[in-house]
């Protein structure tokens, strides 16, 4: 692989190059080894809370199998999965308003992934969903790129992919802010947990190997996710209105606190793969399961 193509692509400094030499190559020849023989695509997900490095991880695995192992590699997001910005006013109007925004178990269209996955394992003809966060709403269906085979690989990432739902019980205290001001009664806490009982865990259950990013804390994901919006502020140009504030990235992570921190608390002992990261997201250990 073109490792400096690599760099350059995704914008990253040189020293990624040996980053990815220590976890990640290893890490893809893990996967290959559980692939082999397999008779249908192989199903890799990968968690991460927002800002830990999912996308760029995610992008170097297929450019690796790609590239020198001459692999067909689809990668999907449970992102572009995101609910347009009509269906979820409505979600508002009917269950919660804090529902308006794009984020939680509840906001994404689990059967259109469902489907996805299911026209991919066919060998059918498969548009791949993508969702623009500048608009915040779905690109165009002409703009999603067409799949015309089945893959060898599926990668699936996201914030809370591989999440399990919390207790009922759990559920009840609000832990922070955003649910004491605005969810007070809970409504769209336990509606955001429920969802995740049901189609989301359908679809988790398809992964056959889970690699999680794993963030010392929450209190990390303010300032990674603060980055990412700057960063995509810059690449956008001023197009549509998704881009926020400082502030309004201060209040939108609180809509990802609960289940982020569920996921630091109950996730890696799920996960085949965990890097722990520090609060630079360098990696500081990895835990392998298989």
């Amino acid at each position: 692989m073109d490792i400096h193509g690599f760099l350059a692509t995704h914008q990253l400094p040189s020293s990624y190059a040996e980053i990815a030499q220590k976890w990640f190559t290893p890490l893809c020849e893990r996967l290959l080894k559980h692939q082999k023989g397999a008779n249908k695509p192989f199903v890799v997900g990968i968690n991460g809370c927002q800002g830990s490095g999912k996308s760029t991880l995610t992008s170097f695995i297929e450019a690796t199998l790609t590239s020198v192992y001459n692999k067909r590699v689809v990668s999907l997001s449970i992102d572009d999965f995101y609910l347009d910005q009509s269906e979820r006013s409505a979600l508002a109007i009917k269950v919660h308003p804090l529902l308006k925004t794009r984020g939680v178990p509840g906001t994404h269209d689990i059967t259109l992934a469902l489907s996805t996955l299911r026209q991919l394992d066919n060998s059918e003809r498969t548009a791949l969903p993508r969702f623009n966060k500048a608009t915040d709403n779905p690109f165009p269906k002409e703009q999603w790129p067409v799949i015309e085979q089945a893959p060898d690989f599926i990668i699936l990432e996201g914030w809370c992919v591989g999440v399990p739902a919390q207790s009922s019980a759990e559920v009840k205290a609000p832990i922070n802010h955003l649910e004491e001001v605005e969810d007070p009664l809970g409504i769209w806490r336990s509606f955001v947990n429920t969802e995740l009982v049901g189609q989301y865990q359908t679809l988790f259950n398809k992964i056959d190997y889970s690699v999680m990013l794993k963030a010392p804390s929450f209190d990390c994901v303010y300032q990674w996710r603060l980055e990412q919006e700057h960063k995509l502020a810059a690449s956008s140009k001023g197009e549509g209105s998704g881009i926020m504030s400082d502030e309004e990235v201060a209040n939108f992570v609180q809509h990802y606190q609960r289940i982020t921190e569920h996921a630091l608390r109950s996730l890696p002992d799920k996960c085949d793969t965990v890097f722990r990261l520090d609060s630079t997201r360098t990696i500081t250990e990895q835990d392998i399961k298989q």
